[in-house]
């Protein structure tokens, strides 16, 4: 992590991974011209002109390319030779020198991490140290999942994790759509249970299906997608099946295992399958990112053969939409260690998220590429006694984890080309208490700045947890935040 020479790099969150330092500094102008050098970047350049203007308080233009001065211009260069490995398309250029900052990206999203640096290094007096930032992450994903299937959030706050995320180059946004109260754990029965679809379409097959307690219209999940996309952010919506389906079985109870009495679809019902093609079917218009999240996990394991035909076949019609499909890893308690993977399609990407369920281990074995989501170390479930109620472990993380790292012997080699890279997770299953979105900000807080910090350059070996904690606290608060407080 973090070459530099010529001094310290300005201290971002997360760290660059080089700085060359040229000496002196560069004064902002009071007012600033931006200028940007393709129309593929005009989204971002508008986002950039505002974000630059809410942390200067500088009045910022924004024009394309042309001639005369300009203070900060974004190009966007495919050919730049910065970076290395699987997440080089993320790899961009700050230099600055006596008259500008040039950020230069191999895509736009890189062209947008550019410029989060350039945020973080700017001065309170408006000025920057001159040099030169080259820049890229370890791993393709870096992100966070928020169940909203089990409480509903407003867009709003939505609209503020993307910022969030964004601010540490957090690039991958789980949204769980579908999910449902844990009727056992409550002694309360299955037609009592909590649940909701978050997804609302007047379509008239589906129309009803939508939670009444909450749900996105298709305006807004175009305006989440927007602010996404300024933002360098990707969406990754998650329709869970054929387990945590209450509301698909409140819709259909037809569909439902144990004739309606679970969470479970049946698989054998020729029905189901039907079902669940025509609801993504409905959505998939929705969705701009490349991936789609199937779900897919804790299925009672003498379903296994049922459990694998649905798998393979909603992914094969994922696929067949022009969608790259996530899953969340159960094959090796599903089929057994003899059987893990046998007939699974491997090119879906795997949640690892338990060990018993399947081992990132056993996967990467078995040709499965996979994302750390360890339920053991991500996982915040608010105010449960199991996993994290209150946050992460924070000085453990710092000390002990990377995306890499899983416990009880799981580990993969750094930067295993199977490895994607890693999410943390906030699950709502504690339905019936009472907080909001307030208590989950404070929640996720202490600890996304450190796990961008492992995702993207991984640790800063002259820092502890302390030191790394006081680094965060240093930086300026990013564009926006302070509306978000009063919110």
């Amino acid at each position: 992590m973090a070459e530099s020479s010529a001094g310290p790099a300005p201290a971002t969150v997360p760290a660059v991974q080089h700085w060359a330092a040229a000496g002196g500094v560069l004064t902002l102008r009071p007012e600033l011209r931006l200028r940007y050098d393709t129309p593929a970047l005009a989204e971002v350049a508008a986002q950039a002109a505002a974000d630059i203007q809410a942390r200067t308080g500088r009045p910022v233009t924004v024009s394309a390319a042309g001639s005369g001065h300009s203070d900060v211009v974004l190009r966007l260069d495919p050919t730049l030779d910065v970076g290395e490995g699987a997440a080089r398309d993320e790899a961009h250029r700050l230099a600055i020198d006596t008259a500008a900052v040039t950020v230069t990206g191999r895509s736009t999203a890189a062209v947008r991490w550019g410029v989060v640096s350039l945020l973080q290094m700017i001065r309170a007096d408006g000025t920057l140290r001159r040099g030169t930032v080259e820049d890229w992450p370890d791993y393709p994903v870096r992100g966070f999942l928020l169940d909203v299937g089990r409480r509903y959030f407003p867009p709003e706050f939505l609209h503020e994790l993307i910022r969030f995320m964004s601010w540490f180059k957090l690039n991958t946004f789980v949204v769980h759509l579908n999910d449902n109260e844990i009727a056992k754990d409550t002694g309360r029965p299955w037609t009592e249970a909590q649940h909701a679809f978050r997804l609302a379409t007047d379509h008239p097959p589906l129309a009803g299906l939508a939670a009444a307690d909450g749900s996105y219209t298709r305006a807004d999940w175009d305006a989440l997608e927007d602010v996404a996309a300024g933002h360098g952010v990707t969406l990754v919506p998650e329709i869970d099946a054929p387990a945590h389906s209450r509301s698909f079985i409140a819709f259909d109870p037809s569909l439902g295992h144990d004739g309606g009495d679970s969470d479970l679809l049946d698989l054998s019902h020729p029905r189901t399958l039907e079902f669940m093609r025509e609801v993504f079917a409905e959505f998939l218009p929705w969705f701009r990112g490349p991936f789609v999240h199937f779900g897919a996990d804790e299925y009672p394991p003498e379903l296994a053969a049922d459990h694998r035909a649905y798998f393979n076949a909603i992914a094969a019609f994922l696929h067949g939409h022009g969608k790259r499909t996530i899953a969340w890893g159960s094959q090796a308690k599903l089929a057994g260690e003899a059987q893990r993977a046998a007939g699974y399609d491997r090119d879906v990407v795997l949640c690892s998220w338990n060990n018993e369920w399947y081992g990132p281990r056993q996967a990467v074995e078995d040709g499965f590429q996979v994302i750390n989501t360890n339920d053991e170390l991500l996982y915040l479930v608010p105010f449960a006694d199991y996993y994290h109620g209150e946050h992460l472990d924070g000085p453990a993380l710092w000390k002990e984890w990377e995306p890499h790292v899983f416990p009880g012997g799981q580990s993969l080699e750094p930067g295993h080309p199977a490895l994607l890279g890693a999410l943390s997770a906030l699950w709502n299953d504690l339905v019936l208490r009472d907080y909001d979105e307030r208590t989950v900000r404070a929640m996720i807080e202490p600890t996304f700045g450190l796990l961008a910090q492992k995702m993207w350059s991984g640790t800063i070996a002259e820092l502890d947890h302390t030191g790394f904690m006081d680094r965060l606290a240093a930086l300026p608060a990013r564009p926006g935040r302070e509306a978000e407080d009063d919110a």
